[in-house]
């Protein structure tokens, strides 16, 4: 409901982090919500976007942000709801980033969920 936050005088969110244990239904909340919102919903499980290639990783990601895109084209609402399963596999938090390729794909996932059309 953009309305809502339209009342407060605020932006909706980009994305919204879930946190838990496996089993407790995160991915189930983010497929009803897709469900109820008429949105298209991606899953990307993190990590199956990692590779030993360089570069590769970051071509993964953009491949399945461009796929979602293309689908939520076709949705009801013309929205997606994209899903990173095992998040941490590929966007370790920035303090404890060692690895060049870790940084760019965090690099990567921001400027993506930054270039997203709307704010859906």
């Amino acid at each position: 409901h953009p309305q809502l936050f339209e009342n407060i005088g605020i932006k909706p969110p980009r994305g919204i982090l879930m946190h838990g244990p496996p089993g407790t239904g995160k991915t189930l909340i983010a497929r009803a919500i897709a469900n109820e919102t008429g949105a298209f919903f991606f899953l990307i499980n993190g990590p199956e976007i990692m590779s030993a290639m360089a570069g590769q990783s970051e071509s993964n990601l953009r491949k399945a942000f461009e796929e979602a895109e293309k689908q939520a084209e076709s949705s009801p609402q013309g929205a997606a709801i994209i899903f990173i399963d095992e998040i941490d596999a590929i966007a370790p938090s920035r303090d404890k980033t060692h690895g060049e390729v870790e940084r760019r794909i965090v690099s990567q996932l921001l400027t993506l969920m930054d270039g997203m059309k709307g704010r859906s």
